[in-house]
């Protein structure tokens, strides 16, 4: 195909028209698709039904350890669901909580207690002049949303398909002890599928902060979630990393069954140092008692193992996969070689990254919903919702059925093809 920046302006101008032509059939169907957050698909969900029926009335509901989950205690999480999500986060389960159903809400407890408590003893978040984080953009919305909420200041740093700029990331955090954190999604990220090479794991773990109460949140949100059996990508451990490189404190890290199981009841975690640990628990046994401890168990009675979960995870990727697969292959169709945009495909994870062309992509998602299409905001991959040269939007394939899936990326591309001729030709 002809790139569009070689066509002349009537070449253009027909293409338009053609163009213009395909989206009012398309707008004439009536559609109505969500294609706006990653969420899994009711096939997906149903993967998970046996959870149902892991206990009953009659189930014996003592843990191996003699604990009555139907009771109080066990702030930590009880053994079993400490063993089991610490093999799917490849952590020691003695440096596991295991919290309720969302890794968010961790993540959220943890930047609140930062800003009331403090982190090991240093000055509470909160009382100081100026808090900053790094955020790694495009990155994920609701990181983006939390630090916002707290009034921290974000400062973006540039995403490769190695990781953050780590240049940056060295020199800004080693130099400003404003700096307390960074937020990362290590494996197949969120939204570009990206995961961290293993040089970038290593200078994450080798990081000189100037404040001592910097902290790498490391959301492994997708660790588990592959989409090919023979094509996965594989992260270093990276709270042994820090261990090695002698800051055992430096990182929490999080991980939830979210996208395992059920998104609304899974469980969650945080994988961190004895010192981290004990400083949480500090906070939380005024929290809480314990959270649901007969869920956790119900979710080591449905697995049985990380064996069995690795399993599990195989028949969600033949589900999702063919989704991801057909998007690409219709993205390749109809935008190769017309210069006017560029997407990831990823090997894992919940969403495909496209770039338009600078200053189309908030068109593009516009143009989109007219026909009956949401998209997530453009935008909102980026701290405060600002895209700077406004070119990312994230591809969510994995909500709707293929059969819709196929229409929508069609629709997408038509969209993409409108817009960036219309940027073209300066109207």
């Amino acid at each position: 195909m002809t790139p569009y920046a070689e066509m002349t302006k009537d070449e253009l101008k027909m293409e338009l028209k053609a163009l213009q032509a395909d989206y009012d059939k398309f707008q004439n169907l009536g559609l109505n698709l969500d294609m706006s957050r990653g969420k899994p698909c009711k096939e997906q969900l149903d993967l998970s039904m046996g959870l149902m029926d892991a206990l009953n009335s009659g189930a014996d509901l003592t843990c191996e350890d003699g604990t009555d989950c139907r009771n109080y205690g066990m702030l930590t999480g009880i053994s079993e669901a400490r063993s089991l999500i610490g093999d799917m986060m490849e952590n020691n389960p003695e440096d596991i909580i295991i919290y309720g159903n969302s890794s968010l809400n961790v993540m959220y407890d943890t930047i609140s207690r930062a800003m009331t408590h403090g982190i090991l003893g240093h000055i509470p978040w909160g009382k100081l002049d100026k808090v900053k984080f790094l955020c790694p953009s495009p990155g994920y919305d609701r990181h983006f949303k939390i630090t916002e909420y707290f009034g921290i200041e974000m400062i973006p740093v540039d995403m490769t398909p190695e990781g953050p700029d780590m240049d940056t990331v060295e020199k800004l955090v080693s130099e400003d002890d404003a700096i307390k954190g960074i937020w990362c999604v290590p494996k197949y990220s969120n939204p570009q599928g990206y995961s961290y090479s293993d040089n970038t794991v290593r200078r994450f773990a080798r990081l000189e902060p100037a404040a001592p109460d910097f902290r790498i949140f490391w959301d492994n949100a997708y660790g588990i979630h592959h989409l090919y059996d023979d094509h996965q990508d594989y992260l270093i451990e990276i709270l042994a990393e820090c261990k090695r490189a002698g800051h055992p404190d430096l990182v929490y890290k999080f991980a939830s069954t979210s996208k395992v199981t059920f998104p609304g009841s899974g469980i969650a975690a945080i994988a961190t140092s004895q010192n981290n640990l004990e400083d949480i628990k500090l906070q939380l046994k005024n929290q809480t008692i314990g959270h649901d401890k007969v869920n956790q168990l119900r979710h080591v009675r449905f697995f049985g193992n990380i064996h069995g979960m690795v399993e599990h995870m195989r028949k969600h990727a033949d589900i999702i996969r063919p989704k991801f697969e057909a998007v690409e292959e219709i993205f390749d169709k109809n935008l190769s070689g017309l210069g006017i945009g560029e997407w990831t495909k990823p090997k894992g994870g919940y969403f495909i990254s496209f770039e338009t062309l600078p200053g189309c992509a908030k068109n593009v998602v516009a143009q989109a919903k007219k026909a009956g299409v949401t998209m997530t905001g453009a935008g909102a991959t980026w701290p405060y919702g600002k895209d700077p040269k406004d070119t990312n939007i994230r591809v969510a394939p994995t909500y709707p059925s293929l059969a819709d899936l196929k229409v929508a990326a069609e629709l997408f591309c038509i969209c993409v093809k409108i817009v960036s001729i219309k940027q073209l030709l300066g109207e």
